[in-house]
């Protein structure tokens, strides 16, 4: 409980910043923090997503101010008579009739034509089909607050409005033909009205083009998108750019035959600098022309297909709970099942938001992949600092007491499965002592003599102990402390305790030989042998601590030694009986010596040779 509490303390903190960076600039944005850095890689991340061409309806005609009907016409804008004609051509074919015909040109003003002015109007008005455009004005207006009087900035709000001349104006139906774009410069969203500053409410080109349709065929009337408090909406785009097959206006006015009857005809520029043209959600490489966006905004009023944008505040919740499982999850996990884990959420988020836009309702894409992936990959780097520190530690520790292939098992272990804060375990102690050092030291005069000779003895035990697998505990003057079944079990620690105290009594003949012939004096290993329970871990003081074992398993280790004369083994009748039929004992019975701490009849035995 103790380290849960931190862990859970962390990643709630972590998660909360994570998901504010996320939502940050979208959901609080103000005049200070209009822009968020990571909303362009999420739209960008959801457009790739969300947006798909399918099938377009056929309902819907263009006909472009394109490059050749410029060259036959001249620059725009034209004379007003241009597009009368145009207008008459459309509807000359009485069975023929378009449902509505669309003129996304904003004729404000009289031109220097009156007749063309009132040509215009009257073929506009004479089927009572055609719908023309109007265009807010936007900028910043002061307000005032009347209950209190403070006085303020309102932004984005329209200023003035661009109205068709007042005959043109008469005779037909308008629509804004505003377009508003996202902070990066993208088209997502269309307006499906917009306020005037007279308080009139004007509805989208688009809307008005198919409430005609819907009249023209007695069809219900179309379902409105659902709009934030300005009127925006999220447009799922069914055609690319270039989708829909242009008509010139030199074609229609040359006399062409168009199947427009019932349908839908949009009339507009469709040539590069006439400056209507705009990136678009569905392709960022290529730019749409406004007339193919009205075709895309009226094909989603005709199907129905309008997607809701899901509130971002319960998205930000979501976000949260989710990174917050996820910390907790990835925090000391293996990297195999954290990176299935990541490689699940990130790929199962992205597909979640799929299906949820083909459900009605459009996702930031973005959040929940980036959220789970920086998780995951901190928490890989923070386990990976925290494992090669622990690495580190367990080498520090244990490098100079065992066998370089049991640091090795040490470090797959790790830290935390050695609990080296100390835990009970069954092992077997060693203990070694150099019998006749005392008179040997003395005899030798120079003080280096005495380490070399105690370099010999000390190098004989540690390598005896390694090489059966033992954790060399310490040296003591001219005594060794070596355990088996810590840090790590030891399969056969009796055994090889024995083994190994064996060896050294063996390996210790020679020296033994070699300093008698030259100094005079004998010397030897007595060795004690037992096993049972006792305390291992790091024992000491804060500023140092020592990998050692402690209880009354050691001190007895220690009297067995203590009490066996040079080139003699003594040990338990616990390591005896485990190691029956393998070792030959001989009890020394009632002339086992007297041990300290221990009750009379403990016995003692005497190693003989190994079976």
């Amino acid at each position: 409980m103790k380290k849960l509490l931190p862990r859970i303390g962390i990643s709630v903190l972590t998660s909360l910043v994570l998901t504010a960076v996320l939502s940050f600039g979208i959901l609080y944005q103000t005049e200070l923090t209009n822009f968020n850095p990571l909303y362009g890689v999420d739209a960008a991340l959801s457009d790739m997503l969300y947006q798909r061409e399918s099938g377009i309806s056929g309902e819907i005609v263009v006909v472009g101010i394109d490059a050749r009907s410029l060259e036959d016409f001249g620059p725009f804008p034209w004379p007003r008579d241009i597009m009368a004609m145009a207008i008459e051509q459309l509807n000359a074919d009485p069975d023929n009739l378009p449902a509505a015909i669309g003129i996304d040109v904003l004729y404000t003003g009289e031109s220097s034509s009156a007749d063309a002015d009132a040509y215009l109007a009257e073929a506009a008005g004479q089927y009572g089909n055609v719908i023309t455009g109007m265009s807010g004005v936007f900028g910043n207006s002061m307000t005032t607050d009347s209950k209190f009087s403070n006085f303020g900035i309102q932004r984005d709000v329209v200023i003035a409005f661009d109205r068709p001349y007042d005959l043109l104006r008469a005779a037909t139906i308008q629509g804004h033909i505003n377009a508003m774009l996202d902070e990066d410069g993208i088209l997502r969203h269309g307006v499906y009205f917009i306020d005037t500053p007279d308080n009139t409410r004007i509805y989208s080109f688009d809307k008005m083009l198919y409430d005609k349709y819907t009249a023209f065929h007695g069809l219900p009337e179309a379902k409105a998108p659902e709009y934030n408090s300005r009127g925006h909406f999220y447009v799922p785009f069914t055609a690319a750019p270039g989708a829909y097959q242009i008509a010139s206006v030199s074609d229609l006015i040359e006399g062409a035959e168009l199947d427009v009857g019932g349908k839908i005809v949009l009339i507009g520029p469709y040539a590069s600098g006439l400056q209507d043209e705009y990136e678009t959600s569905i392709d960022h490489s290529a730019n749409m022309y406004g007339i193919e966006i009205h075709a895309n905004i009226i094909e989603s009023f005709r199907a129905g297909n309008f997607k809701s944008e899901a509130s971002g505040r319960l998205q930000a919740l979501i976000v949260f709970i989710v990174s917050l499982l996820c910390l907790l999850w990835f925090w000391d996990r293996r990297l195999i099942l954290a990176t299935a884990v990541w490689f699940v959420l990130t790929g199962g988020s992205l597909l979640g938001s799929r299906l949820l836009y083909d459900s009605g309702y459009v996702t930031h894409a973005l959040w929940l992949p980036l959220s789970v992936s920086v998780l995951y990959f901190v928490t890989v780097a923070v386990n990976y600092i925290r494992a090669s520190l622990a690495k580190r530690q367990i080498t520090r520790t244990f490098k100079g007491y065992v066998d370089p292939a049991i640091v090795a098992e040490l470090l797959k272990a790790g830290s935390d499965a050695l609990n080296l804060r100390g835990q009970r375990r069954e092992i077997a102690v060693l203990f070694v002592d150099i019998r006749g050092f005392t008179p040997l030291s003395e005899a030798l005069a120079e003080p280096e003599k005495i380490v070399e000779v105690l370099d010999d003895y000390l190098t004989l035990t540690s390598d005896c102990v390694m090489q059966n697998n033992g954790t060399l505990d310490k040296f003591v003057g001219d005594a060794t402390m070596a355990f088996w079944g810590a840090p790590l079990p030891c399969e056969d620690a009796i055994f090889k305790a024995v083994k190994a105290a064996m060896d050294m009594v063996e390996g210790s003949k020679a020296v033994c030989d070699d300093l008698e012939q030259r100094f005079g004096h004998k010397v030897g290993f007595g060795i004690g042998v037992h096993f049972g329970p006792a305390v291992v871990g790091n024992v000491g003081s804060a500023k140092r601590k020592d990998y050692t074992a402690i209880g009354d398993t050691v001190n007895t280790t220690a009297r067995l030694e203590a009490n066996a004369p040079a080139g003699q083994i003594y040990v338990s009748r616990a390591v005896a009986d485990a190691l029956e039929g393998r070792v030959k004992f001989t009890s020394l019975g009632e002339n086992s010596p007297k041990l300290k701490g221990k009750t009379a009849g403990f016995e003692v035995l005497m190693v003989d040779a190994l079976l």
